[in-house]
């Protein structure tokens, strides 16, 4: 377990994945500085967690700037271990704010500087937690209130939904139970299912993710060939579940059926035949860890 109390979920190979570094640097800078703290399985694999991607991805990015190696990692530890002096308070609300003003001005080099900083700054979760999240959340609200255009809404949706999919290409390869996500027929909003799909990835699980406007009659036929241990439907108005109904319920009938988003009101959930996954995406994706 690392010092941080996260238990690891990460083979190496997937550590690598993730990070751009290979095993091989990854099992220097583990002997060497002391960079990684690996728990174990019960069959002696290392398993490695997210503060171990998060110092991987950290000292990287100081390599990056002129450091050695081992400057590079007694700096990624060293900030690891004094959150107070680090960045998940001011540093990153300053970046969020800066992510802001640059999808606004429609800055796609600049948004991406600073996805990056983050990145190599921060915790992935924490990164959807605090930046993601909440700039969605305002995002929307700008949207019904007319202080955003059209034009920058979509910028900033592609664009965040192109480094969302980049954080999201090992999900497949998770060991744990298989989870199918969609969003049901007329619902285009995905990004928050993208989110909750990198969490519980992150946790272990296997996703196979369909997307938005999904026919529920593929949503069917793929749980009947890959039998995971549930589906998750992404909705933003209750419409989605209530024109449905039956079609949801057939489904629910041949696989546990979860239900997230702003339109999964409770009595229509379970009209359906299904439950309400509550809570933002990491929210979520820790209830179905757990």
């Amino acid at each position: 377990m690392d010092e941080d109390g996260d238990l690891g979920t990460l083979r190496i190979g997937e550590l690598a994945r993730r990070t751009g570094v290979s095993p091989e640097l990854l099992r220097a800078w583990e002997q060497r500085y002391g960079l990684l703290q690996p728990s174990r399985s019960q069959g002696g694999f290392r398993l490695y967690s997210e503060a171990d991607e998060r110092r991987v991805r950290a000292t990287s990015a100081l390599i990056g700037q002129g450091l050695s190696a081992a400057e590079a990692a007694a700096r990624a530890l060293r900030e690891d271990l004094e959150p107070a002096a680090g960045v998940d308070g001011p540093i990153v609300g300053d970046l969020a704010a800066e992510l802001t003003v640059a999808f606004d001005r429609f800055d796609t080099e600049r948004a991406h500087a600073i996805f990056d900083q983050l990145l190599s700054t921060v915790s992935v979760e924490t990164l959807l937690l605090d930046v993601v999240v909440p700039y969605l959340h305002t995002l929307g609200e700008r949207w019904e209130d007319g202080t955003i255009s059209v034009a920058q809404e979509h910028f900033a949706s592609n664009l965040l939904r192109g480094r969302l999919m980049g954080l999201a290409r090992d999900w497949a390869l998770g060991s744990g139970p298989a989870l199918v996500l969609a969003c049901p027929p007329g619902e285009e909003h995905d990004l928050g299912l993208i989110m909750f799909g990198i969490a519980v990835s992150r946790r272990g699980r296997r996703v196979v993710f369909l997307g938005a406007d999904t026919p529920l009659d593929t949503v069917r036929e793929t749980a009947v060939a890959i039998k995971p241990a549930a589906v998750v439907l992404a909705v933003s108005r209750p419409e989605s579940l209530r024109d449905q109904r039956e079609a949801l319920r057939a489904l629910a009938s041949d696989v546990p059926l979860l239900v997230c988003g702003a339109g999964a009101v409770p009595e229509d959930v379970v009209a359906a035949g299904a439950e309400v996954l509550a809570g933002d995406p990491v929210q979520a994706a820790r209830t179905i860890a757990a």
